[in-house]
């Protein structure tokens, strides 16, 4: 062995005696989308998959004992062997567009807030570091489309899990307080002239210059530059629903419905990132956490969701924006195939799904499968950080690389890993 071959052979055992973290990490090639936006509809209570995106044989909550199973008819989809149940019928017609992601599953248990944050955040809560939301890592890396518009906009409620986490509060979102009216606060009270507008944002440019050496009040001012920026008829001209066709609003359904379109006007406006979420009014007492009795009514919630998702896949695509937006179903966990004593269903994060639509992928209807009662993940699982890194693939962003979180890289995503069958 010449000295040449000693030197690359020794250099080669001592970096794979190296710990792993230390190594680097493999080139790993992923896909990227053309989508330029994504609507986020976050269904809070943990969504039952058994009666919506991945039903199975008919159960009944009714009958005592109760039967497990789905507990509505399954109905055919436009695509060959996908069905949803019958709620889902207007969604159904539009399967070719969609695709259920059956197998999500993680292991952060069935508390709520845990979940939550996990699903929003792709990590589990750390008592050092706040990770930054989807949204907020979208607005960081993508900005808005649009100097007239916020990157983030939320219609729900205002969380940590949602925000920007170590990323600061330039890439926070604009909170949505009511949908005729828009965020509150963007518009001057009666009898303020533009003149006198100016006068005082002038005043306040040397308390926030003074502020830069704060890094904290530094990220407050910039955030306050930014909402002063966007004050006034020009942004908040979006939020005028009545500006849009009777029948397109009839189309979209209840309040959850003309959020929906909201978002696809916001779309139009140029936000990058906008969620919105549904039956913040618990139309059916108990919202998606279908507990005992909260299983009676759980129908409305569906078809309500049925009603807006359809509206807003079908307004998309006749304004040629369909392939240009993703449209991401979010919710903490699912429900097993059983009934629970009280005619309801309990908490799973074994198996459950997660659902996209439009943004340019390859929609095949439904991915993954399930055993018999939707309890366990059958083939093709994807983690949750998976399902983020789809998103993000979708929109171009690439899911390994590296956040900076007080000078230590973060990489987007935990590990995740796009679902390759969704990209050309």
């Amino acid at each position: 062995m010449n000295r040449r071959e000693f030197l690359a052979t020794s250099a080669a055992g001592a970096l794979a005696a190296l710990p792993s973290p230390l190594r680097a990490a493999p080139a790993v090639s992923s896909p990227r989308g053309k989508a330029e936006h994504c609507i986020f509809l976050w269904l809070g209570g943990g969504m039952s998959q058994i009666d919506t995106f991945d039903p199975k044989k008919r159960g009944n909550s009714k009958s005592k004992p109760a039967v497990a199973g789905s507990d509505y008819d399954l109905i055919d989809t436009a695509v060959p062997g996908v069905q949803f149940t019958e709620h889902l019928a207007q969604t159904a017609r539009l399967a070719e567009h969609v695709t259920a992601v059956r197998t999500v599953n993680h292991k952060l248990g069935i508390e709520h807030a845990l979940a939550t944050n996990f699903v929003h955040t792709g990590r589990a809560v750390s008592g050092s570091t706040i990770y930054p939301s989807l949204g907020s890592v979208i607005a960081q890396q993508r900005g808005a489309a649009s100097d007239a518009v916020p990157a983030y906009l939320l219609m729900g409620y205002p969380s940590v899990s949602r925000g920007p986490g170590f990323l600061g509060p330039k890439h926070g979102y604009i909170h949505l307080v009511d949908t005729e009216t828009g965020p509150a606060g963007f518009m001057p009270p009666e009898g303020i002239d533009p003149a006198r507008v100016a006068e005082r944002q002038r005043l306040l440019g040397p308390l926030q210059e003074r502020s830069a050496v704060e890094v904290a009040l530094a990220g407050y001012s910039e955030v306050q530059r930014e909402a002063l920026r966007l004050a006034g008829p020009g942004f908040m001209r979006h939020f005028k629903l009545e500006q849009e066709p009777g029948s397109v609003r009839q189309r979209y359904g209840g309040e959850f419905g003309q959020r929906c379109l909201l978002a696809r006007r916001l779309v139009q406006a140029g936000v990058r990132f906008i969620e919105v979420s549904h039956n913040l009014n618990f139309i059916n007492g108990a919202g998606w956490d279908t507990h005992n009795a909260g299983q009676l009514n759980q129908h409305i919630l569906i078809r309500e969701l049925d009603t807006a998702l359809s509206a807003l896949i079908s307004d998309l695509a006749e304004k040629k924006l369909l392939d240009r937006t993703l449209i991401a179903i979010g919710t903490e966990f699912g429900r097993p195939g059983q009934f629970d004593g009280g005619g309801g269903r309990g908490h799973q994060s074994a198996a459950f799904s997660l659902v996209l639509a439009g943004g340019g992928l390859r929609h095949r209807g439904a991915y993954g499968a399930t055993d018999a009662l939707s309890n366990k993940i059958v083939e093709h699982p994807v983690s949750v950080p998976d399902f983020h890194a789809t998103i993000y693939a979708a929109l171009g962003i690439n899911p390994a690389k590296e956040l900076v979180s007080a000078s230590r890289p973060v990489p987007i995503t935990d590990g995740g890993k796009p679902i390759a069958a969704l990209f050309a």
